[in-house]
């Protein structure tokens, strides 16, 4: 098991490195413009060049790839070119409000999308099982903008119950993120409930289960004791990929809904080209990614007894 954590964590390394040398080349090659996004669209070659040297960006490359990576260890991500104020100021906040959308996220998305996929498992082929089925693939093939739309129309506009935007002016207000969340999760349950349902019904299709139950072992020990596990696993790796979903939908939600949270902040970013905070985005974004393979892998090892062994 160490050996493979080990593994792991080298790959995580060599996929960050790789990724901060990519970013580091995309800026090189675009110094100019970044300049040009500092001083006006107006300066000269001369002045941006003049910007540029005083800065540091005209020293050897290799020197200040190392320097920048130092810097990112700190927390320094530099500049925002836009809002003119360091990177992390804006970040660490942003990460956060998009942290608690996630939190509440996954608080219902867990329970919620395991238990109406072991309950479609459990009878295939029967009513529940097709209703459950049939809902869940609807809410996954709806997009979020399309079902953000829907229910703004619904809760906002026909029956006045929440709000439309939760852009949090006035404070926290917990009312505002319901529309978020009922988004996100209509989406992402759909497709962790399929997974769940079809798991649990390959499981409960298996000798042993059938075995246990001629055997007259009480129906609901069968389930909780000797099915449920086996059938957790391939969910739990879907439900760790969720965290990347929840980078990339969410930007839509959060622009939709006016939520200041990761995504908005990336568009703006992108929209304005502002390099460093798109930068200091990236990196942020693809640390959860590398991160969340990393503990869907170390999951499903520890779920599967065949995988812990080899």
């Amino acid at each position: 098991m160490l050996m493979f954590v080990t593994r792991r964590l080298i790959q995580m390394i060599l996929i960050m490195i790789t990724v901060s040398v990519i970013l580091f080349t995309i800026f090189e090659f675009n110094k100019m413009s970044v300049a040009g996004q500092v001083l006006g669209p107006y300066t000269t070659t001369e002045q941006r060049e003049i910007w540029l040297e005083r800065q540091g960006f005209m020293e050897p490359p290799v020197g200040r790839y190392f320097e920048w990576v130092g810097n990112v260890f700190r927390g320094d991500f530099g500049q925002s070119i836009q809002l003119r104020v360091p990177v992390s100021e804006v970040l660490w906040d942003r990460l956060r409000m998009t942290g608690i959308l996630g939190f509440w996220l996954f608080a219902f998305l867990i329970p919620l999308s395991l238990l109406f996929g072991v309950l479609a498992g459990i009878k295939e082929g029967s009513f529940r099982d097709r209703a459950i089925s049939t809902t869940a693939v609807a809410t996954t093939s709806v997009p979020e903008f399309a079902s953000a739309t829907f229910l703004t129309a619904i809760f906002v506009f026909w029956l006045g119950w929440l709000p439309g935007t939760s852009g949090m002016h006035g404070g926290f207000d917990p009312l505002q993120l319901v529309l978020p969340i009922l988004v996100l999760l209509l989406y992402g349950g759909g497709y962790v409930i399929r997974m769940t349902r079809a798991s649990m019904a390959e499981v409960m299709s298996s000798q042993y289960i059938r075995t246990a139950i001629l055997k007259g072992m009480p129906y609901r020990r069968v389930i909780m004791r000797h099915a449920l596990r086996n059938a957790l696993i391939a969910p739990f790796t879907v439900i760790m990929l969720q965290l990347n979903y929840l980078l990339s939908g969410v930007i839509v939600v959060e622009v939709f809904f006016a939520y200041r949270g990761f995504g908005s902040l990336l568009l703006d970013a992108a929209l304005f080209g502002d390099i460093f905070v798109i930068q200091a985005c990236t990196l942020i974004a693809v640390f959860i990614a590398v991160l969340s393979y990393f503990l869907s892998d170390i999951g499903y090892m520890l779920l599967n007894p065949r995988i812990r062994v080899s």
